[in-house]
């Protein structure tokens, strides 16, 4: 009896207004190669995403955050994280 683990980002989605990137990671439990169980994890990578913790992303998902967080988008998500903290 082999039990493995696999983990692998099995979607990504972009999200409007501010271009979130949505990334789902399921985590899939196998015995003897017949998945017994499947987990996920969601996170979101927003438009201010500091370099370092980009770098720390998929490739994927850099190419995304490089496509989708133009500077045009960063500056009125800015905008929006200002007018909500007043």
């Amino acid at each position: 009896m082999a039990l493995t683990e696999e983990t692998v980002q099995d979607k990504l989605e972009v999200i409007k207004p501010f271009n979130y990137i949505q990334v789902r990671t399921a985590t899939i439990i196998k015995k003897d190669g017949v998945e017994i169980n499947r987990s996920f994890h969601r996170h979101v990578v927003a438009p201010d995403i500091s370099a370092d913790a980009l770098a720390n992303e998929s490739a994927e998902v850099r190419a995304l955050a490089a496509q989708f967080h133009t500077d045009e988008v960063k500056t009125a998500y800015a905008a929006h994280l200002a007018e909500i903290a007043t």
